[in-house]
């Protein structure tokens, strides 16, 4: 299989799909800590009231709310963009259609470049599969794996927190003189797409403000910041994600979601057979 594809399918994209990042292994930073993160807040952020630390059910709630802000309960579909740019080069733009029901079945069709169309990938439970139009069976893929730029499979595929994380409330700040209570998201089994998460949403309506991504190790990976939110799906939701790498400020993907619709998707969606006449 391995020679097969090298062979016959030698665009960016399935290199891409079978390498991890190769800065994942690079400078250390300093672990997720409560009081060297609250010194990291954004330059002109006064101090907020502490809140009370370790509250596990308001973790809970926040992380579901927030989840319930970025993208409806039921089954839906909706466009994504991707921009990349490395550095001082802009790379090829790339469409994709996701269709997901609840956090455990998801569809990513690529739609452009039309050279890549049909490179869809399916999500079941914590399963991905990617499907390839020159090759027969399916090839097994990790939610962590680079999809293009800096967007990993996992955060297209599975983009909600509430499933995968244990959060816990590490303490609140003030940015821009709003109250955002920060959290910290610890996996709560093995496969997901990020190992730790540190996340804030403002305290009044939980809506995402940013997201940091680290490694076991806490090295920071990257930074994803939730922006221009508009109404979409019916309801007020981040239209943009800006996603930075940690190390080379220079490489940095946007993501642009638009055409939100709640749509049926019964569960014979999301199998390997309808995959296979996907066009």
């Amino acid at each position: 299989m391995t020679l097969l594809l090298r062979k016959r399918l030698a665009i960016p994209l399935i290199a891409a799909l079978f390498s991890l990042p190769l800065h994942a292994s690079a400078q250390e930073t300093p672990s997720l800590d409560p009081e060297a993160t609250q010194s990291g807040a954004k330059a002109g952020a006064g101090s907020a009231p502490a809140v009370e630390e370790g509250s596990d059910t308001r973790a809970r709630e926040l992380v579901e709310r927030a989840d319930e802000v970025r993208f409806p309960k039921q089954a839906f579909q909706v466009e994504v963009t991707v921009r990349s740019r490395s550095g001082d080069e802009e790379l090829l733009p790339r469409v994709y259609r996701v269709s997901s029901k609840g956090n455990e079945n998801t569809i990513v069709q690529t739609l452009e470049p039309a050279i890549e169309r049909g490179q869809n990938m399916l999500l079941r439970g914590r399963d991905l599969w990617v499907f390839l139009p020159s090759v027969s069976q399916p090839v097994r893929l990790s939610l962590s794996q680079r999809l293009t730029g800096q967007v990993a499979n996992g955060d297209l595929a599975r983009a909600n927190f509430s499933g995968d994380y244990t959060p816990t409330i590490v303490g609140s700040e003030k940015i821009d003189g709003v109250a955002y209570t920060v959290l910290e998201l610890s996996a709560a089994q093995r496969g997901v797409t990020y190992p730790k998460v540190k996340y804030w949403v403002r305290a009044s309506d939980a809506h995402p403000l940013k997201a940091e991504f680290y490694s076991v190790s806490g090295r920071l990976l990257k930074t994803c910041t939730y922006e221009d939110y508009k109404p979409l799906g019916g309801r007020s939701r981040p239209t943009k994600l800006v996603m930075t790498d940690a190390l080379k400020p220079g490489d940095v993907s946007v993501l642009t979601y638009s055409e939100l619709k709640l749509v049926d998707l019964p569960d014979r969606f999301f199998t390997k057979d309808y995959m296979k006449r996907l066009d």
